[in-house]
């Protein structure tokens, strides 16, 4: 089937209380390592790139792998756009193909934020494919690509405020700081879910948590009782696939890449099967 936006995926997941997995992907072999475990478990799936993964293939190569992949998948499958860093990444994300964008303003004042959102908006609905516009309000702590957020600058999502950004910049999904960090935490995160119950009750929009790698499944499914409908996932694929390849690696006779990625492939895949889980219905 051709890629579908993640508009209608979230609607669903919001209406029967269940998250859909979103996956980032860094090369090809991840991106059949997310289909293959989608397909196993019969759910649908967002497979996503940041902008420095854009910058080792072009949003053009990385929407023509997804659409070929896509069309022969038993499963629908989104390419969206993960912390998009300017409207002129969204837009050529979206002429290429993406069906779906995130903007990432979360660094800006809240009037900027919005307005920043409210054009990417626009230009989504100016597109034959029309992609979903996901936003974020509120900053995460940690390091995802080259922006860092050190502890004590993080900020959590404030309920007044996201009803206000949802009104004004008509987003489909909203990305919203809770107490999760990009990359990998040194202790147990601790999550604000009174917060995020607050945020849910305020706006109507489907809500999405980033930073979700290393977090534990039953706060993973906590998050989503409380209205989560989007779960993203990046570290923790990176770190199956390269350890998984560097065991092929060591064997000094083996100089074929395709066993590299074969083997790296294989590792995202259960760890995606088991990530879907925790978050399907």
């Amino acid at each position: 089937m051709a890629l579908v936006n993640t508009k209608q995926m979230l609607l669903d997941a919001q209406k029967n209380h269940y998250a859909i997995g979103a996956f980032n992907v860094e090369n090809m072999e991840m991106m059949q390592a997310v289909i293959a475990a989608a397909e196993a478990e019969g759910l649908p799936v967002i497979l996503q790139t940041t902008p420095s993964t854009l910058k080792y293939a072009s949003t053009a190569v990385f929407a023509a792998m997804a659409e070929a992949m896509a069309k022969d998948a038993s499963v629908p499958v989104a390419m969206h756009l993960d912390h998009g860093s300017s409207f002129e990444l969204c837009k050529q994300g979206a002429l290429d193909g993406y069906t779906s964008l995130m903007i990432d303003g979360s660094k800006l004042p809240l009037d900027e934020n919005i307005e920043l959102a409210r054009k990417v908006v626009q230009l989504a609905a100016a597109q034959p494919l029309a992609p979903s516009v996901e936003a974020e309000l509120g900053r995460l702590g940690g390091k995802e690509d080259d922006l860092e957020v050190k502890e004590g600058e993080d900020l959590c999502t404030d309920p007044a405020e996201a009803v206000e950004f949802v009104e004004r910049s008509g987003v489909d999904s909203l990305a919203v700081a809770i107490g999760t960090a990009h990359g990998f935490y040194k202790g147990t995160p601790k999550l604000e879910f009174e917060r995020l119950a607050a945020i849910r009750d305020a706006v109507s929009v489907p809500l999405v948590l980033h930073g979700s790698s290393g977090v534990p499944d039953e706060d993973v499914r906590r998050a989503i009782s409380l209205g989560v409908c989007k779960v993203n996932f990046a570290t923790e694929l990176r770190v199956a696939y390269t350890n998984a390849a560097r065991e092929i690696i060591k064997d000094d006779s083996v100089y074929d890449p395709k066993k590299y990625g074969a083997a790296g492939r294989e590792g995202v895949i259960e760890l995606v099967r088991h990530r879907m889980r925790i978050c399907s219905k």
